[in-house]
């Protein structure tokens, strides 16, 4: 095996194939480093060519595909940029000019806040590449940019008040909201990963300073923003009155694993009712059935966004929707392969967002500008990530030293010569006379869980060398 190549997937659409091995061709232009003084010149990190900004979200969800090139793109590089501009307070703005590294904030935003993601990123790194000296390395700015959130917009109440730009849902139709269910939802998460990190370290007082502080934040969103007749999180207004506008912000409660299993159900429902958020092209940034929602997208009013589909399909794993989860992922997949030569285009094109019930990018009418072609910071979940650990069902710890490959039903695919740190691993599914068998090929000992059609679950050592195991007889 050449420990240079890409991680290669294998599936039965060949289009699918396709646009994850351009993604990664694509990639190769998206390297920058900042200019001499900036403190950002000293690594590349990747960075949508001519933006001239270090953004946080896009460094955030860009490490979640760039982690499986095989270490030939560094996923942390962007990651470490920030930490390097933390202000004294504590501070990581979502944005910097990449040519001074001074923060750029607006009005609207004059702290430049974003979503806290980064103990999520930090916490996907680290099963990924089983690195805990990088844990330890990054804790110190990661604490420091919860005390400085808890400092800076956390109320009496024990929610958290931010711009409604703070969320990534730029010009949603959320009325007079300032608790927004989102943004609170995304903070408990990122205690609920800090605390994860702090039993990662073995520190004690850091897991259960942040466990502490997950679970009071939880029982607040539960309570405050948990309609019980619509099944939804809303946001509340400044009276602590509930707003009631679906957005797909709705879901980072999934992701935090705040609803129980009731709640859990119903929050689902909706994303599979074509006139909430389950459209031919799931899921809307603003739901279906709202009188603002625009078929065409519309900004954040009805555009799909790859993030945001990453994110609700991540929070279905929480709760064993895997099917679901996959079926979202592929019909996903299959608008933006769909969208890729719009108007008689030669040149295929990805967007960063896409029309909600027709195939094409999403049309903005105020904003022409938007979506950027291109945009891989956020396409790269889908045709990478999405593809890796949804379409073909790959789920990779390396601390634990497990792969679980979850097959909602038997077809031929799998991925090979993947790097699971100094290992190199294949696995694949065939039809063959003896009916469906599984190869594999590792160079040292790892542990491998199949779970095919929910039915069968088996988990094996898998020895250094070659070896294959049939399904039936599992």
């Amino acid at each position: 095996m050449n420990k240079r190549d890409f991680p290669r997937v294998h599936f039965y659409d060949q289009d699918f194939v396709e646009i994850y091995d351009r993604t990664w061709a694509w990639i190769a232009d998206y390297w920058a480093s900042g200019e001499a003084g900036s403190g950002l010149e000293k690594t590349k990190f990747f960075q949508y060519p001519g933006s001239g900004t270090l953004d946080s979200v896009e460094q955030v969800f860009s490490s979640f595909f760039l982690v499986y090139s095989n270490r030939i793109y560094a996923a942390s590089n962007g990651l470490d940029a920030l930490y390097g501009l933390q202000d004294e307070s504590g501070a990581i703005r979502w944005k910097y000019d990449i040519a001074t590294g001074k923060p750029i904030v607006t009005p609207e935003n004059p702290e430049g806040i974003g979503l806290p993601l980064f103990a999520w990123a930090e916490h996907n790194l680290y099963h990924k590449t089983a690195n805990k000296k990088r844990v330890k390395d990054v804790m110190p700015a990661l604490m420091k940019q919860w005390a400085w959130m808890e400092a800076t917009f956390k109320c009496e109440n024990g929610l958290y008040k931010v711009p409604v730009s703070a969320t990534g849902l730029e010009n949603s139709p959320r009325g007079k909201a300032v608790y927004l269910s989102d943004w609170n939802a995304a903070m408990a998460m990122n205690a609920l990963y800090l605390s994860a990190l702090g039993d990662i370290l073995n520190d004690k007082e850091a897991s259960f300073q942040f466990k502490r502080s997950y679970f009071s934040l939880k029982t607040r969103i539960n309570s405050l923003m948990w309609n019980s007749d619509d099944g939804f999180y809303y946001d509340l207004d400044a009276n602590e009155k509930q707003v009631k506008t679906k957005t797909i912000g709705g879901y980072w409660p999934l992701l935090a694993e705040i609803p129980n299993e009731d709640r859990s159900e119903r929050l689902i429902a909706h994303l599979k009712d074509p006139a909430v958020f389950g459209t031919e092209h799931p899921f809307p940034s603003l739901s279906a059935d709202n009188p603002a929602y625009d078929k065409k997208g519309g900004g954040y009013r009805g555009s799909v966004i790859p993030p945001f589909t990453y994110m609700v399909i991540k929070g279905l794993e929480k709760y064993n929707q895997y099917e679901l989860a996959r079926d979202c992922a592929i019909r996903h997949l299959y608008f933006v392969l769909d969208s890729m030569y719009q108007n008689g285009d030669q040149k295929p094109t990805v967007w960063e967002a896409y029309q909600p019930q027709n195939e094409g990018k999403a049309i903005w009418a105020e904003r022409p500008e938007w979506p950027r072609s291109q945009f891989l910071a956020y396409t790269g979940l889908s045709t990478v990530a999405l593809m890796i650990e949804n379409i073909v069902g790959l789920y990779i710890s390396l601390p634990r030293k497990t792969v679980d490959w979850i097959i909602p039903n038997l077809e031929i695919m799998g991925i090979e010569n993947m790097s699971l740190k100094r290992n190199m691993v294949t696995i694949l599914s065939n039809k063959s006379g003896r009916g469906w068998e599984i190869h594999m090929e590792s160079e040292k000992l790892y542990y491998f869980t199949i779970n095919v059609l929910g039915k069968k679950k088996k988990t094996l050592p898998i020895p250094s060398g070659k070896c294959s195991m049939l399904i039936d007889k599992i």
